[in-house]
Protein backbone atom coordinates (compact mmCIF):
# COMPACT_ATOMS: atom_id res chain seq x y z
CA UNK A 1 0.00 0.00 0.00
CA UNK A 2 1.57 3.35 -1.49
CA UNK A 3 0.86 6.42 1.07
CA UNK A 4 1.94 10.02 0.68
CA UNK A 5 1.84 12.74 3.32
CA UNK A 6 1.96 16.24 2.47
CA UNK A 7 2.46 18.77 4.97
CA UNK A 8 1.83 22.33 4.27
CA UNK A 9 3.31 25.47 5.33
CA UNK A 10 5.62 25.76 8.79
CA UNK A 11 5.01 22.53 9.47
CA UNK A 12 8.32 21.92 8.48
CA UNK A 13 9.42 23.74 11.94
CA UNK A 14 7.62 21.16 14.00
CA UNK A 15 9.67 20.21 17.22
CA UNK A 16 9.95 24.61 17.41
CA UNK A 17 7.30 25.78 16.56
CA UNK A 18 5.13 26.72 19.37
CA UNK A 19 6.02 22.96 21.15
CA UNK A 20 2.77 23.76 23.56
CA UNK A 21 0.47 23.08 20.80
CA UNK A 22 2.67 21.26 17.87
CA UNK A 23 5.20 19.47 20.64
CA UNK A 24 8.49 19.18 20.32
CA UNK A 25 9.06 16.39 17.65
CA UNK A 26 10.25 17.39 14.46
CA UNK A 27 8.20 15.43 11.50
CA UNK A 28 11.72 13.90 9.95
CA UNK A 29 11.95 12.04 13.23
CA UNK A 30 7.79 11.11 13.89
CA UNK A 31 8.32 9.63 10.41
CA UNK A 32 11.56 7.80 10.62
CA UNK A 33 9.63 6.24 13.58
CA UNK A 34 5.66 5.70 11.35
CA UNK A 35 7.76 4.01 8.57
CA UNK A 36 9.39 1.40 11.09
CA UNK A 37 5.79 0.61 12.56
CA UNK A 38 4.07 0.51 9.49
CA UNK A 39 5.87 -1.74 7.72
CA UNK A 40 3.13 -3.44 5.88
CA UNK A 41 2.76 0.81 3.84
CA UNK A 42 5.05 2.16 1.81
CA UNK A 43 4.99 5.42 2.99
CA UNK A 44 6.38 8.81 1.08
CA UNK A 45 6.66 12.61 2.64
CA UNK A 46 6.77 15.63 1.55
CA UNK A 47 6.44 19.29 2.62
CA UNK A 48 6.43 22.62 1.29
CA UNK A 49 5.72 26.27 2.09
CA UNK A 50 4.30 26.88 -0.91
CA UNK A 51 0.41 26.22 -2.22
CA UNK A 52 1.28 25.46 -5.71
CA UNK A 53 3.93 22.50 -4.84
CA UNK A 54 1.64 21.09 -2.50
CA UNK A 55 -1.18 21.39 -5.75
CA UNK A 56 1.58 20.21 -7.87
CA UNK A 57 2.33 16.85 -5.35
CA UNK A 58 -1.44 16.06 -5.31
CA UNK A 59 -1.28 15.83 -8.95
CA UNK A 60 1.62 13.42 -9.19
CA UNK A 61 0.55 11.14 -6.49
CA UNK A 62 -3.14 11.95 -7.23
CA UNK A 63 -2.78 8.55 -9.89
CA UNK A 64 -0.93 5.97 -8.42
CA UNK A 65 -1.20 5.96 -4.82
CA UNK A 66 -3.50 4.55 -2.28
CA UNK A 67 -3.57 7.23 -0.29
CA UNK A 68 -3.28 10.93 0.41
CA UNK A 69 -2.65 12.01 4.22
CA UNK A 70 -2.33 15.78 3.89
CA UNK A 71 -1.89 18.76 6.67
CA UNK A 72 -2.57 21.72 4.73
CA UNK A 73 -1.83 23.89 7.37
CA UNK A 74 -2.77 27.48 7.29
CA UNK A 75 -3.69 26.76 3.64
CA UNK A 76 -6.64 24.94 4.73
CA UNK A 77 -8.71 27.64 5.74
CA UNK A 78 -7.72 29.78 2.19
CA UNK A 79 -7.29 27.28 -0.62
CA UNK A 80 -9.75 26.81 -3.00
CA UNK A 81 -7.02 25.35 -5.65
CA UNK A 82 -6.15 22.84 -2.98
CA UNK A 83 -9.78 21.93 -2.97
CA UNK A 84 -10.13 21.40 -6.99
CA UNK A 85 -6.55 20.05 -6.95
CA UNK A 86 -8.16 17.21 -4.25
CA UNK A 87 -11.51 16.82 -6.35
CA UNK A 88 -9.24 16.16 -9.52
CA UNK A 89 -7.71 13.11 -8.33
CA UNK A 90 -8.84 9.35 -8.19
CA UNK A 91 -6.39 8.93 -4.77
CA UNK A 92 -8.92 9.14 -1.70
CA UNK A 93 -7.01 12.23 0.72
CA UNK A 94 -7.81 12.40 4.34
CA UNK A 95 -7.68 16.16 5.99
CA UNK A 96 -5.27 15.91 8.91
CA UNK A 97 -4.19 18.71 11.55
CA UNK A 98 -2.05 18.33 14.52
CA UNK A 99 -3.96 20.46 16.73
CA UNK A 100 -7.41 20.35 17.46
CA UNK A 101 -8.73 23.50 14.61
CA UNK A 102 -12.49 24.36 16.12
CA UNK A 103 -10.27 25.42 19.81
CA UNK A 104 -8.31 27.73 18.01
CA UNK A 105 -8.79 31.05 16.69
CA UNK A 106 -12.47 31.29 14.66
CA UNK A 107 -10.51 31.90 11.10
CA UNK A 108 -9.43 28.33 11.68
CA UNK A 109 -12.73 27.00 12.17
CA UNK A 110 -13.50 26.78 8.74
CA UNK A 111 -11.46 24.23 6.18
CA UNK A 112 -11.70 24.63 2.64
CA UNK A 113 -10.81 21.30 1.71
CA UNK A 114 -12.29 19.55 3.74
CA UNK A 115 -15.58 19.10 1.42
CA UNK A 116 -13.48 17.72 -0.99
CA UNK A 117 -11.40 15.48 1.68
CA UNK A 118 -12.66 11.46 2.00
CA UNK A 119 -12.40 12.21 6.03
CA UNK A 120 -10.55 14.66 8.54
CA UNK A 121 -8.82 14.09 11.82
CA UNK A 122 -7.97 17.00 13.74
CA UNK A 123 -6.55 17.69 17.41
CA UNK A 124 -5.13 14.07 18.11
CA UNK A 125 -1.45 15.81 17.64
CA UNK A 126 1.09 13.00 15.92
CA UNK A 127 -1.33 10.33 16.48
CA UNK A 128 -3.87 12.01 14.03
CA UNK A 129 -1.31 10.59 11.23
CA UNK A 130 -1.39 7.14 12.46
CA UNK A 131 -5.17 7.29 12.64
CA UNK A 132 -5.03 8.51 9.06
CA UNK A 133 -3.15 5.40 7.76
CA UNK A 134 -4.97 2.80 9.88
CA UNK A 135 -8.39 4.14 7.85
CA UNK A 136 -6.34 3.63 4.47
CA UNK A 137 -5.60 -0.11 6.13
CA UNK A 138 -9.11 -0.78 6.47
CA UNK A 139 -10.42 0.58 3.32
CA UNK A 140 -7.62 -1.45 1.64
CA UNK A 141 -8.82 -4.52 3.13
CA UNK A 142 -12.74 -4.39 2.72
Amino acid sequence: MKILIINGPNLNLLGKREPDVYGNTSFETYFSQLQQTCTDCELSYFQSNHEGALIDKIHEAGFSFDGIILNAGAYTHTSVALHDAIKAVNTPVVEVHISNIHTREEFRHKSMIAAACKGSIAGLGLFSYELAIDFFRKVKKA
